[in-house]
């Protein structure tokens, strides 16, 4: 059964909608479905058939929907960023689109442990399977949580974060969203924040977890050998961490710049994609008030080229 309570507005896709107004058919890969926004969008505005995957296994009711009312323009896939070179069955892609946000499918189900703003027990796996927040804690040494969370969550705190952490999981585990959260705000200075204090930190364990970042790289790679001439790639990031790998992406492949990233490696010197968006995009003021979460949202967007992909696929 559906829940109906939860709901998903597609983050920029008025514009997103524009860009790609050109496009009358062919495959168009949604690589992060989600509670289908994006696979929707693009079904009922354009001729394209979709092909959609997505980790958490929640989505499949959602999936479902979607074929039943679309029958044979519509194919759903649990599978990962990485696993996209794996469905060699693709042909004709004319675009690309991930949205590396939360949906709210994540967010407002308390048991999935993603949200400081829901009680609940400490998970944040996408897959639901694999190592739980709650265990990571109890096994990580200190340096490395405050390592974790500077270089995943920006967070200038990172040391008094992770101390804090380790004194109180001397007293008990720290099993809940709202006690690890509740340490997190203690420990980090100050009252006025734009943000929770906590954001980061559970931003930090999140990314780490899923492994998001080797996942968006390899998924870059992927759709830069799938994508057939003149296809888009689009991508909507959240975090500057993520736009910055996506920015760099492009331009390595559109021969702006040569090496610049332990995520990349480099390989051959073709020019792979041209930039279509010189700057990222960003929701109008609009679109902010109706859906505060698109408030940090930035698209970019790229067009295949005939040539050779820059990069090898990772293995």
């Amino acid at each position: 059964m559906i829940d109906n309570e939860i709901t998903h507005i597609p983050v920029l896709i008025n514009q997103i909608m524009y860009q790609i107004k050109d496009i009358k058919k062919g495959l168009w890969i949604d690589a992060t479905f989600g509670l289908g926004g994006y696979s929707r969008s693009f079904l009922e505005n354009t001729n394209c058939n979709v092909f959609a995957i997505d980790r958490d296994p929640d989505v499949k009711k959602y999936a479902n929907t979607l074929i039943k009312e679309f029958k044979n323009r519509f194919e759903f896939k649990s599978a990962k960023f990485s696993d996209l070179n794996k469905f060699t069955h693709l042909k004709n892609v004319v675009g690309i689109s991930f949205d590396l946000g939360l949906s709210n499918l994540q967010i407002k189900k308390s048991d999935r442990g993603f949200s400081f703003k829901h009680n609940g027990p400490l998970d944040m796996r996408m897959s639901k399977s694999g190592l739980k927040a709650e265990d990571f804690l109890k096994n990580v040494d200190e340096k490395t949580l405050a390592d974790i969370l500077f270089e995943l969550g920006d967070e200038r705190h990172s040391r008094k974060i992770a101390k804090a952490i380790f004194k109180a999981k001397r007293e008990s585990n720290i099993s809940s969203t709202f006690k690890l959260a509740e340490i997190v705000r203690k420990a980090v200075p100050g009252n006025k924040f734009k943000i929770d204090k906590a954001t980061k930190t559970f931003q930090a364990i999140r990314m780490f977890l899923n492994d998001e970042l080797k996942e968006l790289n390899k998924g870059l790679i992927a759709a830069e050998k799938i994508l057939q001439p003149n296809g888009l790639l689009v991508v909507v990031s959240f975090h500057s961490i993520e736009d910055r790998i996506v920015k760099n992406f492009f331009s390595l492949c559109s021969g702006k710049s040569k090496s610049f990233s332990k995520f990349f490696p480099e390989d051959k010197r073709n020019k792979s994609f041209e930039i279509l968006t010189k700057k990222p995009l960003v929701p109008t003021q609009e679109e902010i008030y109706n859906n505060p979460k698109s408030r940090s949202a930035k698209l970019r967007i790229a067009i295949r080229t005939s040539s050779d992909p820059v990069h090898e696929v990772a293995a």
